[in-house]
C-alpha cells in the first residue's frame, strides 16, 4: 500500500485530533476514545479513573505541543488514518503502574502501547507497517529492547489496541509471560 508514516510532532497535532475526534472510531463510536493516548503517561489508578476524556484531550494536547508524546501518524494522502504510541519505557510511566508484568525499567528498553487503524485500513497490513517503523526508528537510537502488552486472546478487535499478539509474534517477538488478560513480549533490537 501507498502509506506515509510521519512521526507525531506539534506540527501535527491537529492531525492527531482530527484522527480521533472524526476518523478512528467512525465505524464503532462505541469503541470512543477518552483516553487519547494518555493512560501510559499516568502515574496513579485512582486519578486516571477519576479523569475526563476532555482532561485527557487537553493533556494530550500539551504533551504533543510539548513534544512529550511521541508515536507514528499513518496517512492516506493528507488524511490521518492509523496511530502507534511507543517511547521508552522511562517516559512511559503507566506502563509500570498498571501492568505489573513490565520487564524493563532502564533508558534502553522502550514500549509498544497503542495502535488505533481507521475503517476500511484494518486487516490490510497498516499495522505491520506501522509496528516496522517504529522498531526501525527504535534501533537507529540504540535503543535494545521493545517490550508490549498485547491481549491473550487477540481475537475481539475492540480490545486489541496493544495490536494482536500474532503480529507480534509474526515480528520476532517472543512471549515473556501471560496472564489472563496481556501477555508481555519483547524483541531484542
Amino acid at each position: 500500500m501507498d502509506w506515509q508514516i510521519r512521526p507525531l510532532t506539534p506540527e501535527r497535532v491537529e492531525d492527531f485530533f482530527t484522527f480521533f475526534n472524526r476518523v478512528a472510531f467512525s465505524d464503532h463510536p462505541e469503541w470512543g476514545c477518552g483516553c487519547y493516548c494518555c493512560f501510559f503517561h499516568a502515574t496513579d489508578r485512582a486519578e486516571w479513573d477519576r479523569r475526563t476524556p476532555e482532561e485527557n484531550a487537553a493533556e494530550a494536547r500539551r504533551m504533543i505541543l510539548a513534544d512529550q508524546m511521541r508515536g507514528l501518524l499513518a496517512y492516506d494522502g493528507e488524511t490521518p488514518v492509523g496511530w502507534l504510541h511507543f517511547d521508552r519505557l522511562m517516559n512511559l510511566p503507566g506502563a509500570r503502574v498498571f501492568y505489573p508484568q513490565v520487564a524493563g525499567t532502564d533508558d534502553a528498553s522502550a514500549a509498544i502501547v497503542c495502535f488505533t487503524i481507521a475503517q476500511g485500513y484494518r486487516g490490510r497490513g497498516l499495522t505491520t507497517a506501522l509496528l516496522s517503523a517504529a522498531l526501525s526508528a527504535l534501533k537507529a537510537e540504540g535503543v535494545a529492547r521493545v517490550e508490549a502488552y498485547p491481549m491473550t486472546q487477540d481475537d475481539d478487535p475492540e480490545h486489541n489496541y496493544h495490536g494482536p499478539l500474532s503480529l507480534y509474534r509474526k515480528l520476532g517477538f517472543a512471549a515473556v509471560r501471560a496472564d489472563a488478560h496481556n501477555t508481555l513480549v519483547e524483541k531484542r533490537l
